[in-house]
């Protein structure tokens, strides 16, 4: 049988195989709040190694789209409780993906109507996703941000400190802060974003500054072997663009290196699609360097890859130790028993196209009828 599935490590957290379930945006918490069909859904996915939950604002600012779950209100707080309760009860282990989508946002899902904040003032051209009182929901621009002063940037490391604190204290086995996907933390990463003159903006150490205080923060609250970081070095959501995307995400990761860190999740090219996506005129991205540079640095966090795998890319990338961990995302919606399939080689059952709210964007079933496997 393959590695794939054999119990490991994951920083303090022991696992009972290498399969992680990627994070999925569900927009199924109104008022931020997980409820039974969050409970469910994890508990029924629980077989993964680890679970990696849909992403979660680290406060009402940090929100970026309608009915996504929170992580800085009692409610909100005793919902994913009862979440991590029945995951571990089923003998999973889960983490919480820590968002804050920066400019990726409406005023509308603003505290007070506020606008969103980012590294710079620019808007994006992007959507979002709302719902309006009657239930009913659609795509909207997104609305024009407003650069963070440098005396607020503290602040919003400290949030994710909170944030952090209180998903242990809801008994999730540890976090995952969100820099990929072009959200808050990789707007600052970005030149093609950032376009800050203060010590957060220019160079490539000015701006990857913001994500290290972040990750210092958290580290030192809750410990570095709960604590992953998830990055998406040429994927082009939210804009998300840098004109030496190699240079400036091995800086990074040299600079992950000296946490010791329960991994490292990186999505390989277009997060949802092209695995061969290139930015700009760069050549392909080296991902095996970035990790050379990495563990060169004496990194020693285990290395996720993610985006496009299957069965026989999986059981390779781990035999032959080009990644520690492999996250699949669309094939655990409609295989909650995905660990078990793929172990014995089964058919996997495609995810059925719905729509939410009765007539929003093209989304899936979260619980279709499915053959189980035999």
């Amino acid at each position: 049988m393959s590695k794939l599935f054999d119990p490991t490590k994951v920083g303090d957290i022991s696992v009972r195989n290498h399969i992680v379930m990627a994070p999925l945006t569900r927009n199924r918490s109104p008022g931020a709040i997980p409820n039974d069909l969050n409970v469910e859904y994890y508990r029924q996915r629980a077989t993964a190694g680890l679970i990696i939950t849909e992403a979660t604002a680290i406060t009402h600012q940090g929100q970026g789209y309608a009915d996504v779950p929170g992580l800085y209100k009692k409610e909100a707080l005793d919902g994913w409780k009862r979440v991590t309760d029945a995951v571990h009860a089923a003998g999973g282990k889960i983490v919480v993906q820590m968002w804050h989508v920066g400019r990726i946002s409406h005023t509308t899902l603003q505290p007070n109507g506020g606008k969103p904040v980012s590294s710079t003032n620019r808007i994006a051209k992007a959507k979002t996703y709302l719902v309006d009182n009657d239930g009913s929901g659609a795509f909207a621009d997104t609305s024009e941000p407003r650069a963070l002063e440098t005396s607020e940037i503290p602040g919003i490391v400290e949030d994710y400190r909170k944030a952090a604190r209180a998903a242990i204290d809801a008994g999730f086995d540890g976090v995952e802060i969100h820099g990929a996907n072009g959200y808050l933390l990789d707007q600052f990463l970005r030149d093609g974003v950032n376009d800050r003159n203060d010590q957060y903006g220019g160079s490539i150490e000015n701006r990857a500054r913001f994500t290290f205080e972040v990750v210092d923060a958290v580290t030192k609250e809750i410990g570095a072997g709960s604590t992953a970081i998830r990055i998406s070095p040429v994927t082009p959501s939210g804009e998300s663009y840098d004109s030496a995307p190699q240079v400036l995400f091995t800086h990074l990761v040299e600079g992950l290196a000296r946490y010791d860190l329960a991994y490292i999740h990186v999505i390989e090219g277009q997060t949802g699609g092209d695995r061969d996506f290139m930015q700009g005129t760069n050549p392909a991205f080296d991902y095996a360097a970035l990790r050379q540079a990495y563990e060169k640095a004496g990194g020693k966090a285990n290395w996720m890859v993610n985006n496009g795998y299957d069965r026989e890319m999986a059981i390779d990338a781990v035999e032959s130790g080009r990644a520690d961990l492999v996250a699949f995302g669309k094939p655990f919606i409609a295989n909650p028993d995905l660990v078990e399939r793929l172990e014995k080689n089964l058919p996997l059952n495609a995810p059925q196209q719905a729509t939410f709210y009765g007539g929003g964007p093209k989304g899936y079933i979260d619980y279709p009828v499915v053959e189980k496997a035999a």
